[in-house]
């Protein structure tokens, strides 16, 4: 296989970038005010460290911005390729979608002054149904003669040479499903921190970026630069002290996002790689909630999910972030040279 990138799809990638960039630079100078007037304020958690209380009333529902990035960066740079891919509408499908459910979450959240917005069943019961669509779309779509069920193992080679397993229809769906909702719970999880989200998802979505340039599945690269460039516009407003925050309109639409590029680039075991801190947040959750039940009360973290953990030992924020990041950037890393090696 030639792993020489593809040079058009680099220039489209790149326009893409800067385009979702600019959109939300320009958005947040009128949204966030405009957040601030219609008073949709984040509810923070009671049981949360105490540092965060400042934070109650801080604009939430910011994805939005992104968002609108995403989806106008991604059908601009369609309209440089001149085509619409149908891996860009899969994955635009969960990002979007996903997001409207956490707008809908956000909502509540505000409307009712609490911490919970929609019920974790009724949460549930949209993932379900909009991830099930997705897969059986994904197994139906057949790219260059391969399944859609075809799931690549991590560190084996490139696609060409690479140990893969094709999962039937009644395994692959059930397959998607629990990595669409594992991954969305841990990125969900992960937007606890002023950039902390923002910072780790544009490190992962650059890795789906490079990794569409050199597999040629241009719709996404598209979508994950149209991402990438969304979330560093987002960054300048999201880092410590943050102005605004994505909210779960954000971080459910990223979830989706990270997910539907995994399975539809069939990369699905590396989501542990270039996801490893969405990985310990959710695995620290459990442990945490495990823990507490098994001892009638004891806590194995300080806090969870694991970044209040270390904040609780004495961490800055910025320090945190930074070094989720730089984690996020060596796995990401190593995760390339495995799936990009011959």
């Amino acid at each position: 296989m030639n792993l020489m990138l593809d040079l058009e799809g680099l220039e489209t990638a790149f326009l893409t970038l800067v385009i979702a960039f600019i959109i939300t630079v320009m958005l947040a100078p009128g949204f966030i005010p405009m957040l601030h007037r219609l008073k949709f304020g984040q509810e923070v958690r009671d049981d949360g460290p105490q540092s965060h209380l400042k934070k109650q009333g801080t604009p939430t529902m910011g994805g939005i911005m992104f968002l609108i990035a995403i989806i106008a960066g991604s059908l601009i740079g369609s309209i440089r390729l001149g085509r619409i891919e149908p891996e860009m509408l899969q994955i635009l499908l969960m990002t979007a979608g996903f997001g409207l459910i956490g707008l809908a979450d956000d909502y509540l959240k505000i409307k009712r002054h609490k911490s919970d917005g929609l019920s974790p069943k009724q949460k549930l019961f949209l993932q379900l149904v909009l991830t099930v669509v997705f897969a059986l779309w994904v197994w139906m779509h057949q790219e260059s003669g391969q399944p859609g069920g075809r799931i690549w193992i991590p560190f084996t080679g490139d696609r060409d040479a690479a140990m893969y397993v094709d999962l039937p229809v009644w395994l692959f769906v059930p397959f998607v499903v629990f990595v669409v909702l594992g991954t969305d719970n841990g990125v969900n999880f992960t937007d606890g921190l002023d950039g902390l989200c923002s910072s780790v998802t544009s490190v992962t979505a650059t890795f789906f970026l490079i990794l569409g340039l050199a597999y040629f599945i241009p719709g996404m690269s598209v979508v994950s630069a149209a991402v990438a460039g969304g979330l560093l516009g987002f960054l300048l407003f999201n880092v410590y002290p943050a102005r605004v925050f994505m909210g779960d309109t954000g971080s459910l639409a990223l979830g989706g996002f990270v997910a539907s590029a995994a399975v539809v680039s069939g990369t699905e075991l590396y989501i542990p790689v270039v996801g490893f801190i969405y990985m310990i947040e959710v695995i620290s959750v459990i442990i945490q909630v495990s823990y507490f039940k098994a001892t009638h009360g004891k806590r194995f973290f300080k806090m969870a999910p694991i970044h209040h953990h270390f904040e609780l030992l004495g961490n800055s924020e910025t320090r945190i972030v930074a070094a989720f990041t730089i984690v996020t950037i060596l796995l990401s890393g190593a995760a390339l040279i495995g799936a990009l090696h011959h």
